[in-house]
């Protein structure tokens, strides 16, 4: 009954169609920044010639000229994160507020948002999978601050209408530096959505990002559910999704998602990522292994950690 877990389109109540707007203006955005994260080629080739050849200036140039707007590009990426944490903010505001009893009838009831948050998670993987196999990233911005900091002291005025100062460059690096940074952003916005929120039962968060886990394992590894999925598509959706509540739900329960007490079956849940072809999930098994924060606990079952081994 719970259609987050496919693409089919979804429209809002009435009740819902202000937050609704407000995150699809972002999530419209959204298809495009993966586009060109996809399609971000690096400027290694310039770079290097121009390392290896430092006092020819036309080299020196040409790599200027080709980071430049490469820069440009990864500073949007880094501005659109925190676009995405304010449209998390939207939806964890509208379904942990008190209008219904539990995270169920919220999620029933505010099926258009539910779907929303689902494609904000499947956003968040999917880029963060693009930016770890792609080393580019980092080495442009690092030649970029290193050859701003060498024009800086010789006085030489950077041209490029994408500059950026000191501070925000410190911070774009901070947030490229993380193996996943959409899926920091997220965490940390979650956590931030929480401590901000302290009259409202931490639970009314942490039980939608449960039930959200539970519903994305059920239509995984139901065959009567699965076979309704209308392509493979939908079921890396569904993945991405149950791996994204998980991650967050461990950053905000006190004691995280691998504990006994955990709502989330994490056994259950990780079978259900082994059991699909390995080399389809080995982003997602990663995410699990290195963007989670209590998996490494003592108190987390040995099992638990020798299947993500």
């Amino acid at each position: 009954p719970l259609c987050y877990t496919s693409n089919m389109k979804t429209y809002p109540t009435e009740a819902e169609r202000e937050t609704w707007e407000e995150v699809d203006v972002v999530l419209q955005d959204a298809r495009a920044i993966l586009d060109e994260l996809q399609a971000y080629k690096g400027a290694g080739q310039e770079i290097r010639e121009a390392i290896q050849n430092p006092n020819d200036e036309a080299l020196q140039d040409q790599a200027w000229a080709a980071v430049v707007p490469l820069v440009g590009k990864l500073k949007k990426f880094y501005e659109f994160s925190q676009r995405l944490e304010a449209a998390l903010h939207s939806l964890l505001r509208a379904l942990t507020n008190e209008t219904y009893s539990d995270s169920m009838q919220h999620l029933e009831r505010e099926q258009a948002l539910a779907k929303q948050f689902a494609e904000i998670l499947h956003f968040t993987l999917r880029f963060d999978e693009l930016k770890m196999i792609n080393p580019a990233i980092q080495n442009d911005f690092s030649y970029y601050r290193r050859t701003l900091n060498r024009m800086r002291i010789n006085n030489v005025p950077a041209e490029g209408e994408n500059e950026v100062n000191n501070e925000l460059a410190n911070r774009i690096s901070l947030f490229y530096a993380d193996a996943t940074p959409m899926l920091k952003a997220l965490s940390d916005g979650t956590t931030k959505f929480v401590s901000e929120n302290k009259n409202l039962p931490i639970e009314n968060t942490t039980d939608v990002l449960s039930t959200m886990a539970s519903v994305c394992k059920v239509m995984l590894e139901t065959p009567e559910y699965r076979s309704r999925f209308s392509s493979e598509a939908t079921v890396s959706f569904c993945l991405r999704v149950m791996v994204g509540v998980i991650i967050l739900y461990d950053y905000v329960h006190p004691v995280g998602a691998f504990a006994k007490s955990s709502k989330i079956d994490m056994k259950g849940c990780i079978k259900v990522l082994r059991d699909q072809p390995p080399n389809s999930v080995e982003g997602l098994l990663n995410a699990l292994r290195y963007t989670t924060k209590h998996l490494n606990d003592e108190s987390t079952a040995k099992t638990i950690k020798s299947m993500l081994q």
